[in-house]
Formats: structure tokens, sequence, C-alpha cells
């Protein structure tokens, strides 16, 4: 296991739910033509009960489910091999069931509230992701649902890394998810998509088992990463600075926030925070803007761009995409992992 100072927290599985992407393997790379036509990852779903689903709990079915198989948790037929107590939901989604809120409220001023489901009204709750992904699969430990905006995929992140630290549970899957529907481009006054034919909006989910590190070599799991400092502050720059004192050095691969203007190539001054020789990849200028699902989208990219390698961090964060700005901001950062 790697000496990293904080290597009490450690990802031991990832999975993914992105159009034209074969699993979270590839997420460093291009997507390839005519993703948008692919086949659609919620297809993979069978059973009964998907009908009332909104299509951000299906994707972060999707992804949660080959995250738990990765981590080994569970077996071919899908039976946890670990008790289910043991086993939270951290999710993150800012706009994950815009789609049923609307068509409820719409419902509601056309027929009154006679015209609703009660099948429907369930999925109106906040929570309803992190709920289904729980049912699905027998997990009774620690239940929470950010969306506290652009820093909400880190900050899920690492409230994930304190319930396992602080012994309430030995691992956390997490998952960020955004849908695109009419519903939350109208919400958020977008188009489906940009010039180029890169998406307008993140439309996937990633989720990624964090562990304990003592359960990961309990179990000889093999630690792909280890989760390091994370810090949260009101600019960007500070919170990047904070992460940089607790673990200086070199840092391999920044994956930077989406930035206020839109999605870009990052302003030349973004690196003076880390150093110019930094590499920098920006996820939002490939897959479209994240919202909820960035930080873990970034931690995910994180973990497939470390292996294999030794001795290295990798820097994400997420809020104001500049080095002011009063809005949150938030940095975490991950280190290579190993066998435990």
């Amino acid at each position: 296991m790697s000496d990293f100072p904080t290597a009490d927290a450690v990802i031991t599985g990832l999975g993914s739910a992105v159009r034209g992407l074969d699993g979270p393997w590839r997420l460093l790379g291009a997507l390839p033509g005519g993703h948008r036509t692919a086949a659609d990852p919620v297809d993979r779903l069978t059973g009964r009960g998907l009908r009332y689903k909104d299509r951000a709990t299906k994707l972060a079915m999707v992804a949660a489910r080959d995250a738990l198989r990765a981590a080994g948790l569970v077996d071919e037929s899908g039976g946890l091999t670990v008790p289910g107590e043991s086993v939270g939901v951290s999710a993150s989604t800012n706009y994950g069931n815009a789609d049923t809120v609307c068509e409820t409220v719409r419902t509601i001023a056309e027929s009154t509230y006679l015209g609703t489901s009660p099948m429907m009204l369930p999925a109106t709750s906040s929570n309803v992701v992190a709920s289904w992904v729980a049912i699905t699969h027998g997990l009774r430990g620690a239940n929470v649902t950010l969306c506290n905006g652009p820093t909400s995929g880190l900050d899920a992140v690492n409230w994930a890394r304190l319930l396992v630290v602080s012994g309430r549970v030995e691992r956390m899957l997490v998952v960020g998810v955004e849908p695109d529907n009419p519903a939350v481009r109208h919400v958020t006054g977008t188009v489906q998509e940009r010039a180029g034919g890169v998406p307008e909006l993140f439309d996937g989910a990633v989720a990624l088992v964090v562990e304990s590190a003592a359960s990961a070599r309990a179990r000889g799991a093999r630690a792909l990463a280890v989760l390091g400092p994370y810090a949260r502050r009101g600019r960007h720059a500070e919170a990047v600075a904070e992460v940089r004192r607790r673990r200086p050095g070199p840092v391999g691969l920044w994956c930077v926030p989406e930035h206020p203007e839109g999605v870009r190539a990052p302003a030349a001054g973004l690196g003076a925070a880390v150093g110019s020789a930094t590499p920098v990849h920006d996820l939002a200028a490939l897959y479209g803007p994240a919202s909820g699902a960035l930080g873990v989208l970034q931690c995910a990219a994180g973990v497939v761009w470390l292996d294999g390698r030794s001795d290295e961090v990798v820097l994400a964060s997420a809020g104001t995409g500049d080095a002011g700005g009063d809005d949150a901001s938030a940095a975490l950062i991950l280190a290579a992992g190993s066998a435990a």
C-alpha cells in the first residue's frame, strides 16, 4: 500500500455509463464520432420497475453496478459479497430528476393533484438517485445526496472518504450523474449541441468505490488510487493552494474546473496555481458541462491516468474556473495506489 499520508481511504472500483464509451478506462480518450447515436447505456438495464425511474437514476444504476462489480463487491449474479450495512452511497447530481419534477408540476397545474400518479410522486424526491442505487443492491450503509453546485462531485467524494475514515462504513459507492434532456436544457438555458459536434451538456454517470485501506487489504482488493487532501474555499486559487500546501511536490495531471464563460480551452493563467509545466486536462471541454457529475468524473479519469504509474498525483478541482470569484471552489488530490 502507498505510504501517502492519508492512505486511510482508497478507490477500488470504477464504473461508467456514457454513450460511445464501453467502460471507464476510456474516459481520458476522445469521444468517438457519432457517439450521440451510439447505444444508450441505460438499455443495459433489464427487469421490472424501470418505467417510473428518471434517466439520471437509470444512468446511475448502470455505472453503480459496474463499479461494484469491478471492486469485487458483487458476484456474477449481482449478489453482494460483503454485508449490506458495510456499504453506503454518496450521490452527486444538480439536475438529476428535474424532468420528473417539471412534469409533476405541469400535471398538477393542468389537472390538480388528481392527475398525478402514486408511482411517480416518490420519484420527485431529491434523494431518488442514491435511494434507488441502494435499494437495488441492498446497500444499507449511510445514504446521502449532494446537490451542491459545481463543487458537488468532489464534495461527494470527500463525504464518502469522511464516512469511511470515521468508521461509519467500510466502503462507499460514489455516483456522479447528470442527464441531458429538455427539462435540464430549459433550466440551464442551453441548446443540445455546440458547433463541432461536442455535446452541450454531459449526459451520463460515473461511479467509484471508496474503501478503507484495511478493508481493501483484507479482501485482497487492488487499490487503484489513494484519496489525498481535500479543501473547499471561497476562491479557486485558495482551494488549490490549500491541497498543495498539505501535499507539496509535482503534480502529474491537473483536471481543471468548468469555466464561467462556458467550455473552452483553459485560460493561460490557470496553470499558475500549480505550475506551467503541469499537464492540464479539461473534461468539460471533452464531454460538455457536467455540473454535479464533474468531480466524480475527474476522479475516475484521474484513476485511469494513474494506472501503471507510481509516485504520481492528480489534482482535481471544481467550482469557479478562474483565479478569483466568490463562489465556492473545491480541490482534491489522488495518488497512485498499489496492491493492497
